[in-house]
C-alpha cells in the first residue's frame, strides 16, 4: 500500500485508538479544576502567587507552605517590593454588627466590595438601638441629642403602624395571596415610608467579603475619617483581620478532640505517661499524643490576614488633601449661592479633561451642583485649573492610589440629589465612579407624600401622620444645627447622626451607557422603593433627552404609572 504523504500545508494527524486521542509527546489535555477549602487566606494567597514563580501544582504548594513561610514571603514581596496584587488573592469574611448607619455608609464606600446589610425596607429598626457620640461635659447637647433620637424613633413606630393600617383600608387581600404574604408585603410598604425618619445614628449590621488589598485601603480610609466612630471601626477591622478569627466549627472540633482523648485513655491505645502528654484539652488536662495532633489540626488559632493588614494606618494623603480641597472650595464658592438644579442632571461633556478633574475635586469638598462648579472652573485661567488638580496629588505617597476623583473621562455623568435612604440603595452600584458630598442640612428633606399610590393621594395625611412626621424631621434638623454650633467634642461630626434618612444628599455618578441602562431598568422596577424608582426614571428621561436613539433600548418602567402595591 502506498505510503500517505501529507500535503506541505497540513498538520500531522494522530490515530484515535479509543475515545481519547493519542497525543504527541509533551501534549497535556487533562485540565484539572478543583475548589480549595480550609487554607488560611494568606497561605492561599501565597500558594496562588507561586504560580508565577514555581511549577508546583496548587496541591503541592499548599502541602509545603506553612503560615510562617507565607508571612516571610508576604513581608518581602508585598511590603518591600510592592507587589500589591498578591493581596487580591486573600479574601476574608467579616461580620460588622451594631454600627451606625452613618458609619455603615462610610464603610461600604469601596469600589471593590461585596456584602449585605440589614434592610430598612424589610426589617423593623425600632429595637436596633442607636449610636451615642462623646459629648464631653456638654450635657445640654447630650440631652438634646438623646431626646431628638427618641422622638424620631417614637414617630417612626407610630408612622409604621398608622401607614400599615391606612394601606389595609385601601388595599384588600386578594384571594390568590396568602394572608401572611399580604401582611408581610404591606408591612414592607409601611417601612418604605417610615424609614425616612430613621436617623443616621440608627444601628445596623452587615457582612462583607473583601480581598486583603481592599481591606487595607478600607482600614486606612476609615482611620483617616473625621468621625470618631468611623476611626474606631477602622481599628476594630484591623484587629479582627490580624487577631484570632471566630471559628464556626470550634465547639464541634473541641468536642471531637475531647471524645478522641477519652477513647484513647479508655481503650489504652496509648501507652504514654503524663510526661509525654502535650496539648491541653477543654477540661484543662493534658491530651494524649493522637488527641493533641487532632487538636493542632482542628482547633488551632487562625488569623486571617496577620501580615497583609498589620501596617494599615491613617492615610496622610487623604486627610491633608481633603483639608486643602475644602479650603480651596470655600474660597472659590464663597458668596455663591447653591444653584437650583434638577433631581437628576445629566451633565453633557463640554469641558476638557483637566476642567473635569478640577471640578470633580471641588465637588467632593462642597455642596454645590456639579454643573455649577464645572462652569465656574471652566472660566478659570488654565494655571488656576492646574493648581486645583495639583492639590489632589500634592501629598500622594509612594503606594497611594490617586483619589477617586481622578477616575475621570466617563461619558455619562449624573448629578443626583436624593434622600439618604434612597441613596444607600443607589450606593450599591459599584460599576461606576461615585463622588459623594458630605451630609448637610442645606438641601432639606424629602417627604414621601403619595409613596407608590396615585399622585393625588397623600398617604401620610390619610394615615393622620403628616404633621407629626414633618415636625419630627424639622426638630431633628434644628437639633443638628444647634449641636453643630456647640462646644461638644467633634460637634459638627456628632450632629450629623441626627440627620434622618429623609435628608437629601448630593452625589455624582459617572458611568458608561451599559451601567446607565442597567440602573434604569433594575431600579425602576415595581418591586423597588419609590425613592430610587423615581431617580432611575429621571436618569432614563435625561438620557432620552440627550441620546434618544440609545434610550429607546432601555426597558424602563414608567414611574408615573400606577403599580401593584402587592408586587414585591
Amino acid at each position: 500500500m502506498p505510503r500517505h504523504t501529507p500535503m506541505p500545508y497540513s498538520v500531522r494527524e494522530y490515530t484515535f485508538m479509543s475515545s481519547q486521542p493519542s497525543l504527541p509527546p509533551g501534549a497535556r489535555n487533562q485540565t484539572d479544576v478543583f475548589a480549595v477549602h480550609g487554607a488560611d487566606p494568606e497561605v492561599l494567597a501565597y500558594a496562588m502567587a507561586k504560580y508565577s514563580r514555581s511549577s508546583l501544582s496548587m496541591r503541592e504548594s499548599l502541602a509545603e507552605i506553612s503560615a510562617q513561610r507565607a508571612e516571610q514571603f508576604l513581608n518581602t514581596f508585598y511590603f518591600q517590593y510592592g507587589h500589591r496584587s498578591i493581596a487580591d488573592l486573600a479574601h476574608i469574611a467579616f461580620a460588622v454588627e451594631r454600627l451606625s448607619l452613618l458609619a455603615a455608609i462610610v464603610l461600604v464606600d469601596e469600589q471593590r466590595w461585596d456584602g449585605q446589610e440589614r434592610s430598612t425596607r424589610y426589617q423593623n429598626f425600632l429595637k436596633s438601638g442607636w449610636f451615642f457620640p462623646d459629648f464631653g461635659v456638654d450635657s445640654a447637647s447630650a440631652h438634646l441629642y438623646a431626646d431628638t433620637i427618641q422622638n424620631l424613633f417614637a414617630t417612626y413606630q407610630r408612622t409604621t403602624a398608622a401607614v400599615l393600617e391606612a394601606l389595609r383600608r385601601r388595599i384588600a387581600c386578594p384571594a390568590s395571596l396568602k394572608p401572611e404574604a399580604y401582611e408581610r408585603t404591606l408591612k414592607a410598604r409601611a417601612f418604605d415610608v417610615a424609614r425616612y425618619l430613621l436617623p443616621l445614628a440608627t444601628n445596623t449590621s452587615l457582612g462583607q467579603i473583601v480581598n486583603a488589598r481592599t481591606l487595607e485601603t478600607q482600614v486606612s480610609r476609615l482611620l483617616s475619617h473625621p468621625v470618631a466612630e468611623v476611626r474606631d471601626l477602622g481599628l476594630k477591622l484591623r484587629e479582627a483581620a490580624t487577631g484570632p478569627a471566630w471559628n464556626v466549627n470550634a465547639q464541634a472540633a473541641q468536642a471531637f478532640v475531647d471524645k478522641l482523648d477519652t477513647f484513647e485513655r479508655r481503650t489504652g491505645e496509648t501507652q504514654t505517661d503524663d510526661a509525654t502528654l502535650t496539648s491541653i484539652g477543654a477540661s484543662g488536662g493534658l491530651l494524649s499524643p493522637l488527641s493533641a495532633e487532632a487538636a493542632n489540626l482542628f482547633t488551632r488559632e487562625v488569623r486571617t490576614a496577620p501580615t497583609l493588614v498589620k501596617y494599615a494606618e491613617a492615610n496622610q494623603y487623604i486627610t491633608q488633601t481633603q483639608t486643602e480641597l475644602a479650603r480651596a472650595a470655600a474660597q472659590l464658592l464663597a458668596d455663591i449661592p447653591i444653584a437650583q438644579a434638577p433631581v437628576v442632571d445629566l451633565v453633557e461633556r463640554t469641558e476638557t479633561l483637566e476642567v473635569e478633574l478640577a471640578a470633580t475635586l471641588l465637588y467632593s469638598a462642597s455642596h454645590h451642583p456639579y454643573r455649577q462648579i464645572r462652569d465656574l472652573v471652566a472660566a478659570l485661567p488654565e494655571a488656576r485649573v492646574s493648581e486645583i488638580i495639583e492639590l489632589g496629588l500634592r501629598h500622594r505617597g509612594r503606594h497611594d492610589e490617586a483619589l477617586r476623583a481622578f477616575h475621570a473621562g466617563a461619558v455619562l455623568r449624573f448629578d443626583i440629589l436624593m434622600d439618604i435612604g434612597g441613596f444607600r440603595d443607589m450606593h450599591r452600584h459599584r460599576r461606576c465612579v461615585q463622588i459623594i458630598q458630605g451630609f448637610t442640612l442645606l438641601h432639606g428633606c424629602e417627604i414621601p407624600d403619595s409613596a407608590d399610590l396615585p399622585p393625588d393621594v397623600n398617604l401620610l395625611a390619610e394615615a393622620g401622620m403628616l404633621a407629626e412626621f414633618e415636625s419630627a424631621l424639622a426638630a431633628a434638623h434644628a437639633a443638628c444645627a444647634h449641636i453643630a454650633a456647640s462646644q461638644a467634642p467633634e460637634a459638627a461630626q456628632s450632629a450629623l447622626y441626627l440627620l434622618p434618612l429623609a435628608t437629601r444628599v448630593r452625589s455624582l455618578f459617572k458611568m458608561d451607557f451599559a451601567e446607565a441602562q442597567y440602573i434604569s431598568e433594575l431600579r425602576s422596577a415595581p418591586a423597588g422603593h419609590f425613592s430610587y424608582r423615581r431617580i432611575a426614571w429621571e436618569m432614563y428621561k435625561a438620557l432620552e433627552r440627550q441620546h434618544p436613539t440609545l434610550a429607546k433600548h432601555i426597558r424602563v418602567t414608567d414611574f408615573t404609572q400606577p403599580i401593584d402595591l402587592l408586587q414585591r
